[in-house]
């Protein structure tokens, strides 16, 4: 797991950047008007399609955590909040970050980003929902579209560039500055006009959606009083979300007050936030046989009392390739549990890692049966399925899957593996390219509807539809080739 990708610059100023604007500055009380100059420069709609761009080239950078599970967990649970925003409408994506580091980060078009370091920090469902309240308040009072009013008139195309090129700066510094230095000449640090009013404003905001949503509203500030506590106890760098959400004494106090005024949450069921956070820690452990063996001395060789011990007790023997004995765990949680999804997952995966792709298959169908269309179960069942031969109806799963979940790459790298098995030359290159599309590889993208362009007895429908697709590509190469 990566260590360190989203540096405080990216995340100043995808959560923080605001203007100089003088109400903002002394009133924080008084909420912006959404119809205001920052929709009649910076629209919607390009905010929008700056945020897919932006999306798309912080997968090619390798930055999103590959945990379909994790994702759809935090998806669920930042549109819960949403839900309650000031802009209930508003279209947002939720993902993880592969990041051990506590931050999470409001980038454009309501793109969302969480690092596995702050889901794994937070000891309470409440106080992770409080971190995604404030960054969605980021996105409802449109504090970035405002800053960019105020910066430059960019591209969304270099705007995008901008953005991810000093994100992949602290993955490898030289293709960093090079990327930043093709984007723009333009010092990017200069545009910043940071204002401590956007972070009040996104404390208020968030705090009244947290508390609508039925969370703790004191969560947010809680959180953040405990990582400022923290940092100065042990003396130690503070975490990087302290640095790019500046947080004192007297802002925890006020959003402390003001989470005061809210009645006072009832007491949550939070097993799926735990059980998330453990599988999370889990596959960030450099040496899982050590941990099991410390693990073990601590808590015997049951694995533990709790649902949550024994759930990682499982995890830790999976871990250790110890399939046989990560089964027994599992399946005495699925016994006790039988509807919960973590369980009926891992009890799939486990059976998958092992080689028994028939229980693996069934134990999936029948999660499929109770969950319909989910595609956390979706995914894995259809690998699966693939593994076992059974190539039609992987095939027809992932069908399905695409028109669900079109912004998912994943759906159609495993739809392409499904068409090429069932002999479907076109639409194996036709997911690709969207696969390669997503993942932010243009060219590879137009290669692939090139290929399906030439599939023998095309429809005249079918040749429409990938001139239409191969010309959109192009074109946005060919912006793509102008900015370097």
């Amino acid at each position: 797991m990566h260590k360190s990708y989203v540096p405080a610059v990216l995340c100043v100023l995808l959560a923080s950047l605001g203007t100089a604007n003088t109400v903002a500055q002394n009133n924080y009380d008084t909420l912006p008007d959404l119809g205001d100059t920052s929709g009649q420069i910076f629209s919607p709609q390009q905010d929008r399609a700056l945020g897919k761009e932006f999306m798309r080239q912080v997968r090619q950078a390798g930055l999103v955590l590959d945990d379909d599970e994790a994702t759809s967990y935090l998806k669920n649970l930042g549109r819960r909040v949403a839900m309650k925003s000031e802009n209930p409408g508003h279209s947002f994506t939720f993902f993880l970050v592969n990041d051990t580091r506590i931050n999470a980060f409001a980038g454009p078009g309501g793109y969302i980003g969480a690092n596995v370091g702050l889901v794994t920090a937070a000891e309470t469902e409440s106080e992770l929902a409080g971190v995604m309240a404030h960054e969605i308040a980021h996105v409802t009072q449109r504090h970035l579209a405002r800053a960019f009013d105020t910066a430059s008139k960019l591209s969304v195309a270099n705007t995008a560039a901008l953005l991810a090129a000093i994100l992949i700066g602290t993955q490898d510094g030289a293709a960093g500055a090079a990327a930043l230095h093709a984007a723009s000449a333009l010092s990017l640090q200069q545009q910043i006009n940071f204002t401590r009013a956007n972070e009040k404003e996104a404390d208020r905001v968030g705090i009244r959606a947290l508390a609508d949503a039925g969370f703790d509203p004191k969560g947010m500030a809680g959180f953040f009083e405990k990582l400022q506590k923290n940092a100065r106890l042990y003396g130690t760098q503070p975490p990087e979300f302290l640095s790019t959400h500046p947080v004192t004494t007297d802002r925890i106090a006020e959003a402390l007050s003001r989470a005061a005024e809210y009645p006072v949450a009832p007491p949550a069921d939070e097993l799926q936030f735990q059980l998330i956070r453990t599988k999370l820690r889990v596959a960030s452990y450099e040496n899982p046989r050590q941990v099991l063996s410390d693990f073990q001395r601590f808590h015997g060789k049951s694995g533990g009392k709790t649902a949550i011990e024994r759930y990682e007790f499982a995890l830790l023997r999976e871990a250790t390739k110890d399939y046989t004995g990560a089964q027994q765990v599992m399946q005495q949680l699925h016994r006790d549990d039988p509807d919960r999804l973590a369980y009926r997952l891992a009890l799939g995966r486990i059976h998958n890692n092992a080689g028994e792709l028939a229980s693996a298959a069934d134990i999936y169908k029948s999660s499929l049966d109770l969950y319909p269309g989910e595609t956390t179960v979706i995914l894995p069942y259809a690998s699966t399925l693939m593994a076992a031969g059974r190539n039609k109806e992987a095939h027809t799963l992932l069908v399905r899957s695409s028109n669900a979940d079109p912004e998912n790459p994943k759906v159609y790298k495993l739809l392409a593996q499904a068409a090429g098995k069932n002999g479907l030359t076109l639409q194996t290159h036709t997911a690709m390219a969207e696969y390669y599309y997503l993942n932010g590889y243009t060219p590879q993208a137009v290669e692939q509807m090139k290929l399906a362009e030439k599939t023998p007895n095309l429809t005249d429908y079918e040749a429409a539809l990938i001139a239409a697709r191969l010309t959109t590509l192009k074109q946005e190469m060919e912006r793509n080739e102008a900015r370097k």
